[in-house]
């Protein structure tokens, strides 16, 4: 990013994108919730086509494998602009908040007039931010062709801090077929170049693929009937797992996953079902003891 001399007379606009829900970005990507990052970039892209805006700070996002809940910005107008900007981005929000109101009905933003900086990023800088962040995808890719209802490959735009003069984004992306997570990861990539900036690729989950013929899941399912009274519900989840890291070092190791009942997991509305984490002990402690004998 290049920074600059804020323009002669101008004013700084503080704004916050907030109200989101989050959750995880596997097993809630499929809810289609609203990015703060994105949104954020989204209403401010579409402002500056009308108005110029320059930026003095972005950023959003607190874990890879977290939806981002909020963002914050700073903008830099001129002073005579500076209401109009302000009542643009409000009916950009206000737009958005009609498009998500079934999943997102407390999303809002908030602005307020802040200290003009002495500089800010220039125009090029803050145009590259605004498209780029808005640019790149997030939510579902594609949905599985095998299984129905399950979400094959997705990404999270994740994160967005400014560290040493330079705009880091976290992109996690996720998928059960190795070429369609290759193929996003490229198309992250250029949008990135597009844009004048680097892309480093960093090693993910392994995928797991089901056995529905595994000995290990004929057992647990017999315990699970015989013990808790009920045929389990077998399914595949988007979302990484350890078994997929064990599984890579150990090929061929059968393996299943179980567990209490968690809903909204790496948001402030994660919860567990509290009656669920008897039945799991009991069913584990069922199937250690038909292993065992």
């Amino acid at each position: 990013l290049t920074a600059a001399p804020a323009p002669q007379g101008a004013a700084a606009l503080d704004l916050k994108l907030s109200g989101l829900k989050g959750g995880h970005s596997g097993s809630d990507i499929f809810l289609q919730r609203g990015n703060a990052i994105q949104l954020m970039a989204r209403a401010l892209h579409a402002v500056s086509r009308d108005h110029a805006i320059r930026l003095a700070s972005f950023a959003g996002g607190t874990a890879h494998n977290a939806i981002p809940r909020e963002s914050f910005a700073t903008a830099v107008v001129a002073a005579a602009d500076r209401d109009a900007v302000a009542a643009a981005l409000e009916a950009q929000v206000t737009a958005i908040a009609r498009e998500l109101k079934t999943v997102e009905p407390d999303v809002a933003i908030s602005i307020s007039a802040g200290e003009a900086p002495a500089e800010c990023w220039d125009d090029a800088s803050s145009q590259a931010i605004m498209r780029l962040l808005a640019a790149l995808p997030h939510g579902i890719e594609t949905m599985s062709y095998d299984i129905p209802g399950l979400v094959e490959t997705s990404t999270n735009l994740a994160t967005a801090q400014v560290a040493d003069g330079k705009l880091d984004i976290c992109m996690s992306t996720r998928s059960s077929v190795a070429s369609a997570l290759e193929a996003l990861r490229g198309k992250i990539r250029a949008t990135a170049e597009l844009a004048g900036a680097a892309a480093d690729e960093h090693d993910g989950y392994p995928g797991w693929e089901p056995d529905m013929k595994s000995e290990l899941l004929r057992v647990v399912k017999a315990l699970h009937e015989r013990e808790l009274g009920v045929d389990p519900k077998v399914e595949a989840v988007h979302a990484g797992l350890e078994c997929g890291l064990i599984g890579e070092m150990i090929p061929g190791m059968d393996m299943i996953s179980f567990g209490p009942q968690i809903e909204f997991p790496h948001s402030p509305d994660e919860r567990v079902k509290i009656d669920s984490v008897g039945r799991f002990w009991k069913l584990l402690t069922a199937t250690l003891g038909e292993l065992a004998s």
